[in-house]
């Protein structure tokens, strides 16, 4: 079978792999659409956080499927059962896990980073970890299911956004676009801001889904603060991954709002927290999704709130996924989904 395996640094390859085989209470899955996330392109450039990674190993833990055949044990799902992986697999007896937050487990194993992920024609999953596509999603919308849990847990749980309230969603990445699309579809004020080349694909797309954005320099954001607002966003949820994001949060919200942290900054400098403890902003974190987030998400999925399709982008091989990387790094591209299995 095909599998995109990468080797080194910067070094994505399609390799031939046995098709393997499930064990006792496990599930194989033949892969049909398979998504980009920004985790994997940091993995892929291989530096900071995600130097961990194992390698080499199959890249991918964003895809969708459908059982091909089941494990010893195995009797919640059919053979040809439509079936999405959430890759984040929790120990289960660690504190976090027994007090219900499996997202940040002490133990986690993530597929596609601690060991071989989905982007292959075939995949094997404990049967514990998947979840059925419900009717109305379709296998290729439904590869995005993982970044849509992540977004509807920042937006559904860890923020207190409401409907009417005003939201900066800063960075036009699939993160920020997924909170965005869902927070305008609860009824927020919504807007997106990004760098100027964003301004070539994303921000476009963003605007397409009815969403307004704004472009970051020459005093844009302050002046989208003003017209849009009293004294501030009621929430900012900063999804840059960048170290300046937190600062540019704290700067653009009302005193007594909130920031939602949801990406990874890393080291920040010079960072000041003196307004926001003068302002009493809460300041939220959120990461990674549980098992009802998932569910969530699939069925906001189902009842079209969200168009993730219109998200995507089918437009990359298969046969070159390096292509996909380095476009999404510079912004070319939101969502990357490559097709492995037929209609």
């Amino acid at each position: 079978m095909r599998a995109i395996v990468q080797t080194g640094p910067e070094v994505v390859e399609v390799q031939e792999r046995e098709r393997p085989d499930p064990g006792e209470g496990e599930v194989l899955v033949e892969v049909h659409s398979a998504g980009l996330c920004g985790s994997d392109a940091h993995a892929f450039l291989y530096h900071g956080d995600y130097e961990w990674t194992t390698l080499p190993r199959v890249v991918g833990h964003e895809y969708a499927g459908r059982v091909a055949a089941l494990g010893a044990g195995v009797d919640r799902f059919e053979v040809g059962q439509p079936v999405v992986e959430e890759p984040v697999h929790e120990c289960g007896h660690c504190l976090q896990c027994e007090n219900g937050q499996g997202n940040v487990c002490q133990n986690v194993y993530i597929a596609g980073m601690h060991g071989d992920g989905g982007w292959a024609d075939y995949t094997v999953v404990p049967a514990e970890h998947l979840h059925p596509i419900p009717e109305g999603v379709s296998l290729r919308e439904a590869a995005v299911a993982e970044p849509a849990s992540v977004a509807a847990r920042a937006v559904f749980e860890q923020s207190r956004l409401s409907p009417g309230d005003s939201l900066l969603v800063e960075g036009p990445g699939p993160i920020g676009v997924l909170s965005a699309a869902l927070a305008d579809a609860m009824g927020a004020d919504v807007v997106v801001s990004g760098l100027e080349r964003d301004r070539a694909y994303r921000l476009p797309l963003v605007e397409e889904q009815g969403i307004d954005t704004v472009t970051v320099g020459d005093g844009a954001l302050a002046t989208a603060v003003e017209e849009r607002t009293e004294s501030g966003f009621d929430v900012v949820v900063d999804a840059t991954g960048h170290h300046t994001g937190p600062g540019t949060a704290i700067e653009h919200v009302r005193r007594g709002g909130q920031v939602v942290i949801v990406g990874i900054p890393g080291q920040l400098s010079e960072l000041s927290l003196a307004p926001a403890v003068r302002g009493e902003v809460d300041i939220q974190t959120s990461y990674g999704s549980l098992w009802a987030d998932f569910e969530r998400a699939l069925r906001l999925m189902a009842t079209g709130e969200v168009d993730v399709g219109a998200l995507q982008d089918d437009s990359f091989s298969v046969e070159d996924p390096e292509a996909a990387f380095r476009a999404f790094l510079d912004s070319e591209t939101l969502k990357p989904v490559f097709s492995l299995g037929e209609d």
